[in-house]
């Protein structure tokens, strides 16, 4: 059987496009500032992971999703508040996924479906379809028994082409292939997302603040018209054009915010973080220690009440934030 390799044609829109993506991408000067703010790499992941979960009809808004993931309790289905724990857990791995290795993907979507799907991180040999709010069958995917032959050639073309097309539009190419070839029983919207994000991250670590998910879910019924679209037209050009707007959208809003200076209580911050570990407990008096100062009202105001503040930071018995026996930890 001849290997699959996924039709689209390069437009003069999407050219274009990716010009202007291009040219949005090198106005961010202040990409190091950016780099050096956690709240705002923390909050990109949880605008993701609320916008991708969303898509998919989870219904915990971004308050409570915020909470979740910051481990306070939330009253909901168990179902959703896992979802949004592993969708959190997956966008964790970003700067360690090799978006090239079908391996890779089967071990993110375990992480992604953990606890809430039978059969986790392997491809499906079940028929599938995808079904509208009715009921209705909008589209058949593809048969069981050809999700591992169309997704090793899938990969195949990936990585021959990861050269010589534009990361912008491989990674849509992708997206889409991936939705139309439906290989997981369930999480293929919230992992193939993820994945998108893993491409162009891979090529420009500046999409780590990059909430394309949120601009997906502004403009959803649009998001599934143009894959059903390119279901008829048998290619995935109108999608690639959709997603190239997105991104492009979503660069409008990071350059508007770019301006913003670094702040002295974003470098404290900085440096208290960078002398913690993650979920390990830390006295006040070890901390102080680490970063060098003396006055307990100094790490407490310049340094703990901020980071607390943007949720970088817990306390290990916050019903008693003066107990003699508080410590503090690092999300």
């Amino acid at each position: 059987m001849d290997k699959y390799i996924p039709p689209f044609e390069i437009s003069n829109e999407m050219l274009k496009k990716v010009s202007d993506i291009m040219e949005k991408i090198g106005k961010l000067d202040s990409f190091t500032n950016l780099d050096k703010t956690p709240y705002l790499r923390k909050q990109t992941k949880i605008n993701s992971v609320h916008s991708s979960v969303a898509i998919e009809n989870n219904p915990l808004n971004l308050e409570q999703v915020k909470d979740v993931i910051n481990g306070k309790l939330v009253i909901g289905k168990q179902k959703d508040i896992q979802e949004v724990k592993n969708a959190y857990n997956a966008y964790e791995m970003l700067k360690d996924i090799n978006p090239y290795s079908i391996d890779d993907l089967k071990k993110v979507h375990g992480v992604m479906t953990f606890l809430v799907e039978e059969v986790s991180g392997e491809f499906r040999t079940t028929s599938e379809g995808v079904f509208d709010d009715n009921g209705n069958c909008i589209f058949v995917c593809p048969p069981g028994d050809r999700v591992n032959s169309l997704m090793n050639d899938l990969f195949i073309w990936l990585n021959k082409n990861k050269d010589t097309i534009h990361p912008l539009i491989l990674s849509s190419i992708f997206h889409y292939e991936f939705v139309f070839i439906h290989p997981f029983t369930n999480g293929n919207g919230r992992t193939v997302r993820l994945w998108q994000n893993s491409i162009l991250y891979k090529w420009k670590d500046i999409f780590e603040y990059l909430p394309i998910e949120s601009k997906i879910h502004k403009y959803q019924d649009e998001y599934y018209n143009k894959i059903a679209e390119c279901h008829k037209n048998d290619n995935s050009n109108v999608f690639i054009e959709f997603m190239l707007k997105m991104i492009d959208e979503t660069l409008d809003e990071a350059i508007s915010t770019s301006h913003l200076p670094l702040t002295n209580e974003t470098i404290n911050i900085n440096k208290l973080l960078d002398v913690m570990e993650s979920g390990k407990p830390m006295t006040a008096t070890e901390i102080m220690e680490k970063l060098g100062i003396k006055s307990k009202e100094t790490l407490r105001g310049q340094y703990l009440d901020p980071a607390i503040k943007q949720d970088l930071v817990n306390l290990t018995i916050p019903d008693k934030p003066t107990s003699k026996n508080q410590m503090y930890y690092k999300n």
